[in-house]
């Protein structure tokens, strides 16, 4: 792609030559970006000091590119070669469009636009790459605001494909539609959204990240098991209180601060442990120490400290468990059955007709077919599974079980009644287990003789794939049960993580309020949901955007989730979005109706 060919045939506007202020890692790579694509690049620093450090961040930027043969030698000579410096702004008055990427400051932003409002032509755009001040405010310096838009690179820019483009109620449309279509010449993909403290990407992640350092600050859970059951419940690629490292704690700090003083959303209130551990100078990966502790500065290899679980902490079986019993029959609860046979165990599950159960052998077969097909499996481990599953109607025939897990429909009613009859069924000292995700366990517990053995075991779907599991423990469960089912998990393969009763558990408690705030902003016409999806796959490295997971998951179970978490937390920032509301009273439930923010229909 060259220069004269980036312009798209309705673009009003030619771009030849870019002006990028600032040459820090953001800087320098946005310079990197356009020279890569043929532009004239002018940098700009404060001072000559500046300027050699920018040369340098690109200099190692291309030779990185050129070792991992991204770049020829020669490709990059020349797009260096295309990159001039200066000190003063007055080296712009040639600029198509100028992109500043100095600090985060408005005074010193403000400066800048409006100098380069009295040296660039009129005809010139100035863009800032703020990822959390105001553009209408920055707009507001210089003579013609229509012309100012935000275009947020992400961090390294050479490689991330996501660019927020960022109006302003007053910012021209040909302005908008010529930076995207210029954005599009490089290889990005912009997304379009209002001008809002944090964007789209920033608004939903640090309301996630921040919500997780309140999760940990409560000692909810441990900081392993709240990033363990993002990255195996959710497939991330970290895991919230890792990432708050990486990004900064003090960064955090900001962005949250910036982000609530706009819009009083409590939900972006820093949570004071953020601003204790800011003070104490514990920022994360860049001095050594944050939610973790590095190897040293800027190190990326964790290292174990006071509050690393010890290996002599290891679970062990403090119950005897020899055998396992499974109620229900759906694809939880075959799921659930197929993992305990597989990890040796004899598995005795009941149904409520000899058909359903005769299903769940039918299943389990289907899946072994399956593997055996892509050679996997062999049709000798799964004659052996199959030999330790043994199926029946009669509740009755649990006696013998050492822990019963139960997988049947999510109605406290009907699990109450189920745990009552088990109470009466199941042999002194069995474990009795429930898969439910969001109902309160102690209601089950309390209306047993023995709700010291009563505990939650909340596998993920598919359960023979997803690697977490939630161990959920109530005020009056025994430690050894916890241990047990904890060690029961790693026996048969899975990732525990402990939490105790209350509404969402870890994964859910995290995940339902992001996907609420997705909804929230596509309601207010900030972005469009595609938008959304790509600013959280390609910006934050997600598997799916939050409509895509929404479809996926089933706009009223996750409304039924929200309910709860509301409910049980009476925090206003997780009442459910009226839009998904609507969506579900319409019938629009997602990929299951065919229609729920998207139309599957016709696809």
């Amino acid at each position: 792609m060259t220069a004269e060919s980036a312009p798209t045939e309705s673009s009003a506007r030619t771009f030849t030559t870019v002006g990028v202020v600032g040459l820090g890692t953001m800087g320098a790579g946005i310079a990197e970006v356009f020279a890569k694509h043929g532009y004239t690049v002018v940098g700009v620093e404060k001072d000559e000091e500046g300027v050699a450090r920018g040369r340098r961040h690109l200099e190692a930027s291309t030779s990185r590119a050129v070792s991992r043969e991204k770049l020829t030698q020669e490709e990059a000579d020349a797009l260096l070669g295309r990159i001039t410096f200066s000190t003063t702004l007055k080296d712009l008055t040639d600029a198509d469009l100028v992109v500043e990427a100095v600090v985060e400051s408005m005074d010193v932003k403000i400066g800048i636009f409006r100098e380069l409002d009295s040296v660039v032509a009129p005809g010139a755009i100035l863009a800032t790459n703020t990822s959390s001040l105001s553009v209408t405010e920055l707009s507001t310096a210089t003579s013609a605001p229509g012309r100012v838009v935000g275009i947020h690179f992400f961090n390294p820019a050479p490689v991330q494909r996501l660019v927020e483009v960022v109006r302003t109620v007053v910012t021209e449309p040909s302005v908008l539609e010529d930076v995207q279509s210029l954005l599009g010449s490089l290889g990005k993909s912009p997304v379009v959204c209002g001008d809002k403290a944090g964007f789209i990407a920033n608004t939903l992640l640090f309301g996630y990240l921040n919500h997780a350092a309140s999760m940990f600050e409560q000692k909810y859970a441990s900081r392993e098991d709240i990033d363990a059951a993002m990255r195996f419940g959710c497939g991330y690629p970290m895991g919230p209180l890792a990432l708050l490292d990486l990004i900064g704690l003090d960064t955090a700090y900001e962005i949250l601060e910036t982000m609530y003083r706009q819009g009083r959303d409590r939900l972006h209130a820093p949570t004071p442990i953020l601003k204790q551990m800011v003070t104490a100078g514990l920022l994360g990966r860049k001095t050594g120490r944050g939610f973790y502790t590095y190897e040293k500065a800027d190190s990326p290899v964790v290292v174990a400290d006071a509050a690393t679980p010890s290996a002599d902490e290891a679970p062990a079986l403090r119950h005897d468990i020899k055998q396992v019993g499974v109620v229900g029959t759906g694809t939880m609860a075959s799921g659930i059955v197929e993992v305990f046979a597989k990890a040796g165990y004899d598995v005795l599950y009941v149904g409520r007709s000899a058909e359903k159960v005769e299903g769940v052998r039918g299943m389990i077969t289907k899946n072994f077919d399956k593997q055996i097909q892509r050679g996997r499996a062999t049709e000798e481990q799964k004659s052996e599974v199959l030999g330790r599953v043994t199926g029946t109607t009669s509740l009755d025939d649990l006696a013998t079980v050492d822990i019963v897990v139960e997988a049947i429909a999510e109605d406290l009613a009907i699990k109450t009644t189920l745990f009552e009859n088990l109470d009466e069924i199941c042999k002194p000292g069995a474990i009795l287990a429930t898969t439910t995700s969001s109902l309160p366990i102690i209601a089950m517990a309390k209306v047993t003789s023995r709700p010291q053995d009563v505990i939650g075991m909340h596998f993920f779907n598919p359960a023979t794939v997803m690697k977490l599991v939630e161990v959920v423990s109530t005020v009056s469960t025994s430690d050894e049960v916890t241990e047990t089912v904890r060690a029961l998990c790693a026996k048969v393969g899975k990732v525990a993580v402990s939490c105790s009763d209350r509404a969402g558990f870890i994964v859910n408690a995290l995940l339902f309020p992001y996907l609420n705030d997705a909804v929230k902003m596509l309601e207010a016409h900030y972005a469009t949901a595609d938008d959304i999806d790509t600013a959280m796959k390609q910006g934050c490295a997600l598997p799916m955007g939050p409509f895509e997971l929404l479809d996926v998951v089933g706009n009223d179970v996750s409304l039924a989730i929200q309910r709860e978490l509301y409910l049980e937390f009476r925090e206003p920032g997780f009442a459910p979005a009226p839009l998904l509301e609507h969506l579900v009273t319409a019938g629009y439930l997602g990929r299951k109706t065919k229609r729920g923010f998207r139309d599957y229909s016709v696809r």
